[in-house]
């Protein structure tokens, strides 16, 4: 039979509200009691409830975490940093993942309200707008982490993407680069963040006087990558193409995989850039010149937002931009 709270206060002598107390740390214990009641629940093994201790001290110390799918290597760096922070702080997460849809999004919402989450952390690939309804009317914490759409209603935490790509336009430039195609996706592009990304291509090339070439896709993985190379091979023998920057690794890795297959080599005929810094963008082969997209940083950010407004932290910003990086390795080259 389970130990009970009331074999703990027989044990300790108190009252079963003196050893309430000590446990949730809720009221002022005489230092003989506390130890009365502390040894109480050594000797007997006695384990509280925490959902019943939770609604006492209004703490769970649990993080709902919804996620497109933890099989993603961005998404299981951006878990990593929630995880090892919120671990910092002595809060677990309760992790579930929607595959992109937008019904499971919601469903889970509801659940992990049920579970007493003090905070919840989206990381989604799609415009859910009843998600967005919902968690308007929620008095809960929240921060939505979306790599793909602007979700400007909602707490993120993000690049400035216009500044990401102009950088990486002036580092192909500085190589020598002048031709350069942009390989982008096709849906939703006004409420992507690919807007901003796209509009800081056309202003660079704009600016040394040449003709924007702009290729969009239905994909953002890898394959699309490699089925879009026959019509970007096309382009690059009509524009004297020498770059292909492209707005996410998993489509440079599949672009590279297509090239290798057709003998055009990178960097040395066609040089390639791509835009996040997924894990195998450095194991890849040549590997990938890249804008670092800070993964772990984007979640650990996040979840110390939550836990900063938790503790009644003033927080001004709704959404923080974290500092951009250029990854430079050997799949561009100087001509």
């Amino acid at each position: 039979m389970a130990v009970t709270i009331k074999d703990v206060a027989k044990m300790a002598g108190v009252s079963i509200s003196t050893v309430s107390r000590v446990i949730n740390d809720s009221k002022p214990v005489s230092p003989e009691a506390r130890r009365k009641v502390l040894n109480a629940i050594e000797v007997l093994g006695y384990e509280p409830n925490e959902i019943a201790r939770s609604l006492v001290t209004k703490k769970s110390n649990l993080i709902g975490v919804i996620v497109d799918d933890i099989g993603n290597q961005y998404v299981s760096q951006i878990v990593r940093g929630i995880e090892e922070i919120g671990r910092m702080y002595n809060y677990d997460i309760i992790l579930s993942s929607s595959y992109g849809d937008a019904d499971t999004e919601i469903r889970f919402l509801q659940l992990l309200r049920t579970k007493q989450v003090e905070g919840i952390i989206l990381v989604s690939e799609i415009m859910n707008k009843r998600l967005i309804e919902y968690v308007d009317k929620l008095n809960i914490q929240f921060v939505y982490l979306n790599r793909y759409y602007n979700i400007p209603d909602l707490p993120t935490i993000s690049l400035d993407n216009g500044k990401a790509a102009k950088t990486m336009m002036d580092y192909l430039m500085k190589l020598g680069h002048e031709n350069i195609l942009y390989l982008t996706q096709e849906k939703d592009i006004d409420l992507t963040i690919e807007r901003a990304k796209i509009d800081a291509y056309q202003a660079s090339m704009d600016n040394i006087g040449k003709n924007p070439v702009i290729h969009q896709i239905d994909s953002h993985e890898i394959h699309g990558g490699y089925n879009a190379g026959p019509e970007i091979e096309k382009l690059i023998k009509k524009h004297n193409i020498t770059a292909v920057f492209c707005s996410q690794d998993e489509l440079a890795i599949g672009l590279m995989n297509y090239l290798y297959d057709k003998g055009i080599k990178v960097p040395d005929d066609i040089s390639v850039a791509g835009y996040g810094d997924i894990n195998v963008a450095s194991i890849y082969r040549p590997t990938l010149s890249t804008i670092r997209e800070p993964y772990y940083d984007l979640g650990a950010v996040a979840i110390r937002r939550i836990l900063k407004k938790l503790i009644g932290e003033n927080i001004d910003e709704k959404d923080i931009e974290l500092p951009i990086r250029l990854i430079e390795r050997n799949s561009c080259r100087k001509i």
